[in-house]
This record gives structure tokens, C-alpha cells and sequence, in this order.
């Protein structure tokens, strides 16, 4: 059953990551024209050559988010064979869709919050290292937070929906909490940056996440149902 489901989740995971690619050329490109643009100017004639053109970068964004789109689709249909009947609703559909919501607060929302994206012109080079560091120990965590929120939800199943709902979220929020507090912040907004252009940006790039997680769960959902319907079908007859 593993194998069926892994590869549901890299069709799925495609199409969420080209559908991302979509919105972020329309919604994110414009604002990172305008953070290069400031950043050119602040450089002056020191500015160096890039490597790669814009429009070559533009042309490989569909190719990451298709390959990144890729990968948590894989992730994401193991996720769904270990948690199948065990955890969340008995539905294979609503618990596409549920992955998907805790997966994108888990792994997107969590770190998020507590370090926002940046567009080009912010942040230091040199602390790129420290800062990819704390980014993946906030993901840590959010994963972490989710699956002792999961496993609280089944301690206190038997307690009723008030106890269960309350164990839930403290499972969750205990350990987010923790991290928000005692996780170094990282502010690195040059002065005079302009803030409508930090805010855009960000939004942008959390909207682009939640259009990947959003069309994956639909995505593997709308697979889950039309390979119960093509199984249910009498043979001989058309699904």
C-alpha cells in the first residue's frame, strides 16, 4: 500500500509546486525586482556580475518549485500511509486535506513567525550559516509540536472533546512557545529599507506556500477519491 500512495504524493506534489511557481512569478517576482534594484543602487559600481541572469532565474523558479514541490509530495505520501487510520479522520480525502493544513503550520506557519522571509538587500552574508541553522531548528520544532499535539489527541481521547481539544493544543503550543522564546532573534533590516517592501515580500512568500500546501492537499485528495472510485467499480463497468 506504501508504494501506490508514495507515488499519488509526487504527482500531487508537481502540480502543487508548478501551481506555486505560478503564483510566485506573478505575486513575488515584482517586489524581488524591486529589493535588487536597492540593492544595486546601495552598491554602486562595486556591484558584481551575477552568476546566473534574471531571466535565467526566472526561468529555473518553476524548475525548483516543481523539484521542491516534488520532494515534500514524496514526504508528504509517506506521511499519509503512517498516519492512515491511526491518527485524524477516517476519510483518506478530509485526511488529505487535514495533513496538508498541519503540515503547512508545521513546517511553514511555526518558522515563519519567528524568522520571517527576507528579500534580496536583507540580511548579512556572513550569518547566512547561523541563520539557515536556527530556520531548521524552528521546522524541528514545529514538526515536533505537531506530533505531540497528535499524540496528546490520542492520550486523551477517552476524556471527551473539551479534555482532548484542550490537550491538543497545549501539546502544540507548550513546545512553540519554548522555542519562540528562547530561540535567538535575527534582525538583520538594513536602516531606511523600505517597510511596504519587506511586508509585500513576505506576504508574497507565505501566500506561494500556502498555494504549494494548499493545491497539494486538494491534489492528493482528489487522487485518494478517484482510486476508491476505480476500485469500487464493478469490473467490466467504467469508473
Amino acid at each position: 500500500m506504501i508504494r501506490p500512495l508514495f507515488v499519488r504524493g509526487l504527482l500531487a506534489g508537481i502540480i502543487a509546486g508548478l501551481a506555486a511557481g505560478v503564483f510566485a512569478y506573478f505575486a513575488g517576482e515584482p517586489h524581488i525586482d524591486s529589493a535588487i534594484a536597492l540593492e544595486e543602487a546601495a552598491a554602486h559600481a562595486h556591484a558584481e556580475v551575477p552568476l546566473v541572469s534574471r531571466s535565467g532565474q526566472l526561468g529555473g523558479l518553476f524548475l525548483a518549485t516543481a523539484l521542491y514541490g516534488l520532494a515534500v509530495g514524496g514526504l508528504f505520501g509517506l506521511a499519509f500511509a503512517l498516519v492512515r487510520g491511526r491518527i485524524g479522520p477516517r476519510s483518506g480525502s478530509v485526511l488529505s486535506i487535514t495533513l496538508a493544513a498541519a503540515g503547512f503550520v508545521a513546517v511553514v506557519l511555526v518558522p515563519f513567525v519567528k524568522y520571517p522571509a527576507n528579500p534580496p538587500a536583507v540580511g548579512d552574508p556572513a550569518t547566512i550559516g547561523s541563520r539557515t541553522s536556527l530556520y531548521l531548528v524552528a521546522v524541528a520544532i514545529g514538526l515536533l509540536a505537531m506530533a505531540a499535539a497528535a499524540v496528546a489527541r490520542r492520550i486523551f481521547e477517552v476524556n471527551g472533546e473539551p479534555v482532548r481539544w484542550l490537550a491538543t493544543g497545549l501539546g502544540f503550543l507548550v513546545p512553540v512557545t519554548a522555542a519562540w522564546v528562547f530561540l535567538p532573534v535575527v534582525s538583520e533590516v538594513p536602516e531606511g529599507f523600505p517597510a511596504d517592501l519587506l511586508w509585500d515580500f513576505r506576504v508574497s512568500s507565505l501566500g506561494t506556500q500556502v498555494v504549494l500546501w494548499g493545491v497539494l492537499g486538494v491534489s492528493y485528495a482528489y487522487l485518494w477519491h478517484r482510486s476508491e472510485r476505480v476500485a469500487g467499480a464493478p469490473q467490466g463497468v467504467p469508473a
